[in-house]
């Protein structure tokens, strides 16, 4: 259920940021409190308690910095607040950069099996004690900032960015940061860009003169058909139930009180 070559970086950003900023209107309530967009701390924090909901089912985030598994969906160990992946890459630059921060921790010694694991399901060189050391490395201050770290320079940042350049709100900002953290960013037909490629053949977003909501509702129909591609996301409840509900309700800043369901489990932010 989550990143899958997740190599973000300026080649995601199609539309310059400054494409809709001649001609704007006039601003209005929704527009100025959209302006500070899903990087704003209090939208942030929303943002990762949505994600969390659908990929811990439940809101408390940041309990999550230790949460280790093996989920069966063929990417090896998933781990942390962002699902971190043996087999995708991500795992390995976090614990790359863990390792320039704080040299000798706990998770250093794994770095040659997670390279050599890297693109498979693979626990070689992993097992029997890797899950026992990312619980113990997730009580170190240094390592749960690194994971934010690698959650906001991998996924959480380009999101916002790409956001900002196609016209969107604070909930297009966080439906392109949920789509990033499943699908990353790769070549392949599911990732994030192609994604947004195929939602550009039915809309236009903001930048281009269309409708948000048209354009909005057009990307998450992509992302539909992208997680039907495969069984482990087949179930898109995260969509039908979250996203679009806050968008059928023109709730385009996110804002508070939210309600939504992911997977059959309600939730609920005041």
């Amino acid at each position: 259920m989550l990143a899958i070559g997740a190599l973000l970086g300026s080649a995601l950003i199609a539309v310059p940021v400054t494409a809709h900023a001649t001609a704007a209107p006039a601003p209005t309530a929704r527009t100025s409190a959209a302006a500070a967009g899903l990087d704003d701390p209090a939208k942030k924090e929303i943002a990762m308690k949505i994600v969390s909901s659908a990929e811990n089912s439940s809101l408390d985030w940041k309990a999550q910095y230790k949460y280790i598994e093996d989920i069966g969906d063929g990417r090896g160990y998933t781990a942390g607040i962002i699902g971190f992946c043996s087999g995708t890459g991500d795992m390995l630059d976090l614990v790359e950069y863990y390792t320039q921060v704080k040299p000798g921790n706990v998770l250093a010694k794994y770095l040659p099996a997670l390279r050599r694991v890297d693109g498979s399901d693979s626990h070689a060189g992993l097992d029997p004690n890797f899950t026992k050391d990312w619980a113990k490395a997730a009580q170190d201050a240094e390592f749960r900032k690194a994971q934010d770290h690698e959650r906001d320079r991998v996924y959480f940042n380009p999101s916002v960015q790409q956001g900002k350049a196609d016209g969107v709100g604070v909930l297009g900002q966080f439906i392109y940061y949920d789509a990033i953290v499943m699908h990353g960013d790769g070549t392949d037909s599911t990732s994030f860009r192609n994604i947004r490629g195929r939602a550009l053949s039915k809309a236009k977003p903001p930048s281009q003169g269309g409708s948000e909501t048209a354009w909005l509702n057009a990307f998450l129909d992509a992302r539909v058909w992208a997680m039907k591609q495969e069984e482990a996301h087949s179930d898109t409840s995260r969509v039908d139930t979250a996203q679009r509900v806050f968008l059928k309700k023109g709730n385009l800043n996110l804002n508070t009180p939210l309600d939504w369901k992911v997977y059959g489990d309600s939730f609920h932010i005041g």
